[in-house]
């Protein structure tokens, strides 16, 4: 057995290592924001766009801190993170929309009353300290606060990214599948019993996007089992 124990340890590990997949979970420290002065309770990569939103909720005061960062689709294009009161999707949405003007970032607030309509102006909501800045690999990233209603748990999110703008006014977005699927819910607080609640705890979001990392990650774990039944078989 003395002689079976290191080798077999050897061929377990190695073939563990190469069959284990990139992990969907979430390191808020491995989402760092440009600066690293801000800090968030959570954070999450959303499931289109290459975006990611850090937020902070306190329910003591019903306020809600966040951070998105996402790639606008041209150098000059604009980001935009956006909550929709009454419905999913665009149509209704409250946004927060930034873009470069004569060189400086600045953060614009949208009410999406249509689809047609895009129009600046106030938000349904009482919004905050509203900054925007630019990163050093392409992205940028729209910081604000925001009141949110006194027993609401969860928000309607909306994302989107947009080519440029012209006159001061954002340009459409492409309608491609990523533009069309950005927007999804934001749990704000995380149910631990039918009588009791808690402020949610950083999202480790499961994402199957379709490109079979799910099916990966059984098939490894199915070997990983197979694998500790033989070592136990043969030593």
């Amino acid at each position: 057995m003395g002689s079976l124990f290191c080798p077999s340890l050897i061929v377990f590990f190695s073939l563990w290592l190469t069959l284990i997949p990139p992990s969907h979970s979430i390191d808020c420290s491995s989402l760092k924001l440009p600066g690293g002065i801000r800090h968030y309770s959570n954070c999450t990569e959303l499931p289109t766009l290459n975006s990611t939103l850090h937020f902070t909720y306190n329910a003591t005061n019903s306020s809600l801190f966040i951070a998105f960062s996402a790639a606008p689709s041209n150098a000059d294009g604009w980001i935009a993170w956006a909550v929709n009161p009454t419905a999913t999707g665009m149509a209704g949405s409250q946004a927060l929309l930034a873009f470069k003007n004569k060189g400086s970032m600045v953060v614009k607030t949208y009410n999406i009353s249509s689809y047609r309509s895009i129009v600046e102006g106030k938000l349904s909501f009482d919004v905050w300290d509203l900054e925007a800045e630019a990163t050093n690999d392409g992205k940028m990233v729209i910081y604000g606060s925001l009141k949110v209603g006194g027993s609401v748990e969860k928000l309607n999110q909306v994302w989107q990214v947009g080519p440029g703008v012209s006159d001061g006014h954002p340009m459409k977005h492409e309608f491609g599948k990523a533009n069309l699927g950005s927007w999804g819910e934001l749990k704000l607080v995380e149910k631990v019993s039918s009588g009791s609640s808690s402020p949610a705890p950083s999202p480790v979001p499961y994402n199957d996007s379709g490109d079979g990392s799910r099916a990966r990650e059984i098939y490894a774990g199915f070997w990983i089992l197979a694998l500790v039944s033989w070592l136990v078989s043969v030593l």
